[in-house]
């Protein structure tokens, strides 16, 4: 796999995530995976300070010869491989800087060159997002004539469609190294310009995003961020596989960070509750539901609805928790709800990993009224801490939440369709309406509680994807080696 987050070495999103728990879960299911990221200097010391040494080797960036010192560090079982270069990533951040193409070419184009270098050759790469995205165009284009690499493979897996690493044509010769032939409408160019996320997407042989409604939504124009008609071609060769979770990392058993561990059984979330009201200064009133917001405060996030009918929610008989950092005027909205309303509103516009599970094992309900969202953990999270999610029916939020039914008594939270606020707004007056119905409550609780968001049947599904690609033939006619 390569990728260009993994944790707990680097991660700034779900992408850290997912790379750091897939690879465990496909080792225990017998495939040898294994990871390779930029060294970053901002990986902490420790795991700095453990990493052995492979060698150097010399890495081409176009006309550039460019130094690459390979690292290796074995993180819970995983082999974890690091591309060194001082000049692409000792920075401050992981993102955000005028040369992202040329870090990111020079990324791809290591990951090539280490091959030989390791003591592994894969049948498959694994390709996350767009900063990989020029492995299998630079394999297709530099590559197959070498032996080694004729029978690799390679996967692309979108975690966000919006981001796609855009930049100049310019780079086509002095970063990529490729010919015009690459620049055309079937290729790498994307309204004169170069798409990184659009060459993994041609370029590989099958494609994967996180979960099975957002593999569908892609492909209409709405969610397609201008690829739909490219996506739509290849749908034969896209799967929608759901994220996990990690079930030793997110256990409310073990969890040191929450007041007081717990089993299946929910009772204990009232201690954890009364912790969370304590430390953020709500009035400790058990018979009142907590509702949290935890996450990104971005557009994406649905935080619009929330501006739109805050005062009628605040106007409930509720508590309301919100934490986490983004756009300003969401980041002001909350701090001015919290003025005004201190004795309901708890705003705490930072990340603080500690109070997010605090605020899963205490909480009630988790809100998260996504515009699009292509599989979000947060639910699956909240749900193995005992929180039913309030949800927009939407990506990977639509397949994991099963709204509550009062006929068949069966459901792990709650769920609306439109992107509305008032449907937002009469979901969540339900769901506070039937967290005084106790009995009827605890069996929700129990049944979002039962649910298994493992990464072992993730995993599974990956396995699949190779197994295709290993033992078949593909769309582009080529035969396969078997495993």
């Amino acid at each position: 796999m390569a990728a260009a987050e993994a944790a707990p070495f680097a991660k700034t999103g779900g992408l850290g995530d997912v790379v750091g728990a897939l690879p465990k879960a496909l080792r225990r299911q017998g495939v040898d995976a294994r990871v390779i990221l930029p060294n970053y200097q901002s990986i902490a010391p420790r795991y700095r300070q453990e990493m052995e040494f492979i060698r150097a080797i010399t890495v081409p960036v176009a006309w550039r010869r460019q130094y690459c010192g390979l690292f290796r560090l074995d993180q819970d079982g995983v082999p974890f491989y690091f591309v060194d270069n001082l000049q692409y990533f000792d920075r401050p951040s992981l993102y955000g800087f005028l040369d992202e193409a040329e870090r990111y070419a020079f990324f791809c184009r290591a990951v090539l060159e280490a091959l030989p270098h390791i003591d592994f050759f894969p049948q498959i790469l694994h390709c996350h997002d767009w900063h990989t995205g020029m492995i299998s165009p630079f394999l297709a284009a530099h590559y197959r004539s070498d032996r080694r690499y004729a029978s690799v493979r390679t996967v692309f897996t979108i975690h966000n469609l919006k981001y796609q690493g855009i930049f100049p044509k310019k780079i086509m010769g002095d970063v990529l190294d490729l010919g015009w032939e690459h620049f055309t409408v079937d290729g790498i160019e994307f309204y004169d310009q170069v798409n990184f996320m659009k060459a993994g997407l041609v370029y590989s042989d099958l494609l994967t995003t996180v979960s099975r409604s957002y593999a569908g939504e892609i492909q209409h124009p709405f969610f397609g961020e201008k690829l739909d008609g490219l996506l739509g071609r290849r749908s034969a060769d896209l799967s929608g596989i759901i994220n996990g979770i990690d079930y030793e990392l997110y256990n409310p058993a073990t969890d040191r960070h929450i007041c007081k561990p717990y089993g299946q059984e929910p009772f204990p979330k009232k201690e954890n509750k009364a912790g969370l009201q304590q430390e953020l200064g709500l009035p400790m009133e058990p018979d009142i539901p907590l509702l949290a917001v935890v996450g990104r405060l971005v557009g994406q996030k649905g935080i619009d609805l929330i501006a739109c009918v805050l005062d009628e929610l605040l106007a409930m008989d509720i508590q309301f928790v919100v934490l986490g950092t983004g756009e300003d005027r969401y980041q002001n909205l909350f701090w001015q709800a919290g003025g005004r309303f201190p004795r309901r509103v708890s705003a705490n516009i930072r990340f603080d990993e500690g109070l997010a599970r605090r605020i899963y094992a205490g909480a009630d309900l988790l809100l998260m009224p996504s515009l699009y969202e292509p599989c979000g953990l947060s639910q699956m999270i909240a749900m193995r801490y005992g929180t039913l999610p309030i949800v927009r029916e939407t990506g990977g939020l639509k397949d994991t939440v099963r709204p509550y039914d009062d006929f068949t008594r069966r459901g792990n939270g709650f769920s609306f369709a439109n992107y509305n606020a008032h449907d937002m707004l009469h979901t969540i007056r339900r769901a506070a309406t039937l967290y005084r119905d106790y009995p009827t409550w605890l069996a929700i609780v129990g049944q979002a509680m039962a649910e298994d968001f493992s990464w072992d049947k993730s995993a599974q599904e990956y396995r699949k994807v190779y197994d295709r690609l290993t033992a078949k033939e593909i769309a582009h006619g080529t035969k396969q080696r078997s495993l």
